[in-house]
């Protein structure tokens, strides 16, 4: 990208820094769609097994995402002040801080795994139980790597250097895929064959962010004698801007699982079909989820160097880039949905409920995804976290959440019905995150010291 400290980003470095992000965010997705599909031959309980537990880890995920990308703001404002001794301390502290949470988390997802399986997934089938137990044992081991992944993938981000994070991506999903097919295939291993490979690869990509970022060529490096110990005035704008960032992406994903109980409660066919659903859905929204990726490096150096005329110039033509290629990429989908659902060979029941939550998903998304979800990542570049982290949440629960019950249980509309809420709170993230946006007040809350 030149000069990693301009604020001037032409259609071709635009496209350099979200390139790459689009083939991040599609390995991912890719492998979660290779682990249904390989999971699929050991039953449909394994299916049904494997997407309650997956929807635990894409709340770490998530939670563990949006707290990088929220501490990497604040490297990323201190770049575009062009204070670089300010910016590498906060991306050591941002590892450190990472660290530190997902070891606590890992812990209390161990205390709390009786509860988490027997509880909150609610009554679910014998074999169903069974295969989830021995999946989550595994896979959640791999929590603190995950987190170290995600901070090191989001220094790279907000270096504009995301070629890198997509490369580690490369290899981890091809350790994950590779070690899915011999111990599926080969072994003939049940939920096991796709958690160790997991494990696994999370593990190599940790190591392969810190070795990463060790190289003092880069403009956000780590020291080499690393330091573990806290700078209270960076850790206070991590915490500012992180946390509220990751109690918003740690919330929406913690709704999902609430309402995966929701979902369980109507069978076997019901479960396959969300899970299905929500594994296919999360290509019809790949583009715009990587631009807004984007978004958060180019609008937060330009915050950091105080330019709000080229932060909001930024926000116009990504949003435009966002809309259009959300329409091509649900096309495709569309002309595609039959041979991808034949692909699982699960029930007709579960096949025609997976087919019109796709085609609702899509559609929807086609008209204010955007609006709802990529917008915002400018309002959180600038810092203004805490309002986004109120609106999402709050409309997640009164919609998302309490809603889908309603719809579901009271209108008897099943598994269909907690869509259809989700539609619902779209819309009131995106009446309100634009109505913020207007009003220009996130132009306020960059970071003050």
């Amino acid at each position: 990208m030149g000069n990693t400290l301009e604020t001037t980003f032409s259609n071709r470095n635009l496209r350099k820094l979200i390139i790459p992000l689009v083939i991040e965010q599609l390995l991912a997705i890719t492998v979660g769609l290779a682990d249904s599909l390989m999971v699929a031959r050991v039953g449909e309980a394994a299916v049904s097994a494997v997407s309650l537990v997956d929807a635990v880890n894409v709340l770490l995920v998530s939670l563990f995402s949006a707290l990088a990308t929220g501490g990497a703001v604040v490297a990323g404002q201190y770049m575009g002040r062009k204070e670089m001794e300010k910016a590498n301390l906060s991306g050591g502290q941002l590892l450190l801080f990472m660290g530190e949470v997902s070891l606590g988390v890992m812990v209390l997802l161990y205390l709390l795994r009786g509860f988490i399986l027997g509880v909150v997934f609610g009554s679910i089938a014998p074999d169903v139980a069974a295969y989830a137990n021995r999946y989550f044992l595994i896979v959640e081991a791999s929590t603190l790597f995950l987190a170290l992944y995600n901070g090191g993938a989001a220094l790279f981000r907000v270096m504009g250097n995301s070629g890198i994070s997509m490369w580690v991506s490369l290899i981890m999903n091809a350790i994950n895929i590779i070690g899915n097919a011999i111990l599926v295939f080969g072994f003939h291993w049940g939920v096991e064959g796709v958690a160790v490979p997991t494990l696994v690869s999370r593990v190599a990509a940790a190591v392969m962010m810190l070795v990463l970022l060790r190289n003092p060529k880069l403009p956000l490096h780590l020291e080499k004698k690393f330091r573990f110990r806290h700078e209270k005035r960076i850790i206070r704008n991590i915490l500012l801007l992180g946390v509220p960032n990751g109690v918003e992406g740690s919330m929406f994903q913690l709704g999902k699982i609430l309402l995966l109980a929701v979902v369980a409660g109507f069978g076997t066919a019901s479960v396959a079909a969300n899970a299905i659903g929500n594994t296919i859905a999360s290509f019809q929204i790949l583009a715009p989820q990587s631009i807004g990726l984007g978004m958060v490096t180019v609008v937060a150096r330009c915050v950091g160097a105080g330019d709000f005329d080229k932060a909001r110039a930024y926000t116009r033509k990504l949003m435009r880039w966002g809309y259009v290629s959300t329409l091509v990429e649900n096309l495709l989908i569309f002309a595609a949905l039959g041979w991808l659902l034949r692909l699982y060979g699960l029930s007709q029941t579960a096949t025609d409920y997976a087919h019109t939550i796709l085609l609702l998903h899509g559609g929807i998304a086609i008209l204010i995804w955007p609006l709802a979800f990529q917008l915002p990542q400018t309002i959180r570049a600038a810092g203004d976290t805490r309002f986004t982290m109120l609106v999402s949440s709050a409309s997640m629960w009164a919609f998302r959440v309490v809603l889908g019950v309603l719809l579901a249980k009271t209108f008897q509309l099943g598994v269909l019905g907690t869509w259809y809420a989700m539609f619902v709170d779209w819309v009131v993230r995106s009446v309100v995150f634009v109505l913020r946006y207007r009003s220009r007040r996130w132009e306020t809350k960059a970071l003050q010291d």
